[in-house]
């Protein structure tokens, strides 16, 4: 099912559109260069936090709570006991022996999706030509009929369960507690398979027919034909044997230890890992963290000035042609200052935060720098004499 529109925006429309963007552009690079100073100092004091931490951990045995080492930190493997069994409450599902449970629920449902195309007019006016095309599919969450193009026919019903993840209170690691929810995320899932009568017990709370389907819940008359506002609910479970955690020791249990610049210290792994490995790890994420916040903001500031510079294309769109070369022109423009500030928001940063070493490293290019002029300076004469 599909549909096309046909719409045309004049010129003095789009220079209003073009200001607009022009504004938010601004506030785009703005908040990129920020972003890039940000993550530079967040970056750098993890990295000395978790420097810290490595030279002061202490590894201990899991099954003795020593006085001694209250508010150190500590580092600990050993078998994992869940202090509790995860349940969903609206359902009445566990799984006993997990640390987790996770509810996946998808509804079939109409979807949206638009192809536009878009072409410049003399005069400077656009005219834009949209396809809409109408499916049905299997999705989580809900298509909202608001943004729907053409909602008539294609209403979908009100979601009555979403898909959550339910942890147990507490787990033990030998003689120390930990948090559920610092466990949670570090269980191997599998499928949890339901029982006819958890279906029957579904039945009677959403008052709808429900299907054992794949070992999970199919709430609709026939899964071989499904209709709009059936849903599939299937859920896993995670379990954890063992477990390892770096963190302080507070009255037996296990809590973020405060570094002395203020960065809080939890790490934890699943299985048996020696405290090197787990700092090594913890290094290599803040490294892959700093890198990719890096990407976000240069993309950022390409984008933001693409939208600055973006009314002058459509000043020029009176002619068409003329629009796209200076697009063209403004696009290289907002690349070489994506290229030129990314870098210098990027040094600011490490001057911010790291002034001796940045200071020490613009002091050892000025020394490279004044060795290979020299160098040639000696090297000139002799060239010269041998010519």
């Amino acid at each position: 099912m599909s549909f096309t529109e046909t719409t045309r925006t004049s010129w003095l429309a789009r220079l209003k559109n073009a200001l607009i963007g022009a504004v938010i552009g601004i506030i785009l690079v703005i908040a990129a260069i920020w972003a890039l100073v940000w993550n530079e100092g967040r970056s750098i004091k993890a990295y000395r936090a978790l420097t810290e931490g490595a030279g002061v951990v202490v590894s201990v045995s899991a099954e003795e709570i020593a006085p001694s080492n209250e508010g150190k930190l500590i580092h600990i493997s050993g078998k994992l006991t869940p202090g509790g069994v995860p349940t969903d409450p609206e359902f009445g599902i566990a799984a006993d022996g997990a640390v987790a449970i996770r509810r996946e629920v998808e509804m079939y449902q109409w979807v949206e999706k638009s192809e536009s195309r878009s072409e410049t007019k003399l005069g400077g006016s656009e005219q834009t030509v949209t396809t809409y095309t109408y499916s049905r599919e299997w999705k989580s969450g809900r298509e909202d009929l608001g943004d729907f193009r053409q909602p008539e026919g294609h209403e979908n019903p009100d979601l009555v369960v979403d898909g959550q993840s339910f942890a147990i209170d507490s787990a033990k690691v030998g003689a120390f507690t930990v948090s559920g929810e610092n466990v949670a995320g570090l269980g191997a899932e599998t499928d949890l398979r339901l029982t006819e009568e958890e279906v029957r017990r579904a039945e009677r709370l959403l008052s709808r027919t429900v299907h054992l389907d794949r070992g999970g819940f199919y709430v609709g008359s026939d899964p071989s034909q499904p209709r709009v506002g059936d849903l599939r609910i299937r859920y896993n479970r995670a379990d954890l044997a063992e477990a390892s955690f770096v963190a302080a020791q507070s009255g037996g249990w296990l809590k973020p230890f405060t570094a002395s610049n203020g960065r809080e210290i939890f790490l934890s792994a699943a299985g048996e890992a020696n405290a090197a490995t787990m700092f090594d790890a913890a290094q290599a994420e803040n490294t892959m963290i700093m890198w990719l916040i890096r990407l976000g903001g240069i993309v950022g500031l390409l984008v933001g000035f693409s939208l600055f510079f973006s009314i002058l294309g459509v000043i020029a769109d009176v002619v068409p042609i003329a629009g796209s070369l200076v697009r063209f022109g403004t696009g290289l423009i907002a690349l070489v200052l994506t290229a030129l500030v990314g870098p210098l928001a990027i040094a600011i940063g490490w001057f911010a935060y790291r002034p001796l070493l940045s200071l020490g490293l613009v002091a050892c290019g000025v020394l490279v720098a004044f060795a290979v002029l020299r160098f040639r300076r000696r090297m000139m004469p002799r060239v010269s004499a041998a010519n």
